[in-house]
């Protein structure tokens, strides 16, 4: 996780085509996400980003992916959080780098 200004970077790996959408862990210091939708025409993307936001408790529009669209290891900015209460959020993990 990364103190950026305005809010904060979470370092994900996302894992498309899964049963289930959830959170999964770590892996190699980033969050892993494991995510129902495939990794065609943003789905992906955009399955990522609404679950972030629901479970940061944030608006779908203070999610943002800063870097790693197309690839499965991602920096993704939510704005308006400070790291410690997104760690908080996210039940106690710390997807730092």
């Amino acid at each position: 996780m990364l103190d950026v200004p305005g809010g904060v970077d979470l370092l994900v790996r996302v894992i498309p085509r899964a049963a289930k959408t959830q959170l999964a862990g770590e892996r190699e210091g980033a969050l892993l996400v494991r995510l129902n939708a495939p990794p065609v025409e943003g789905a992906a993307n955009a399955a990522l980003v609404a679950f972030l936001a629901a479970t940061l408790d944030v608006p779908r529009r203070a999610v943002t992916i800063a870097a790693g669209e197309r690839a499965r290891g991602k920096r993704v900015h939510v704005a308006g959080l400070q790291p410690r209460e997104a760690v908080r959020r996210l039940g106690g993990r710390d997807s730092s780098a």
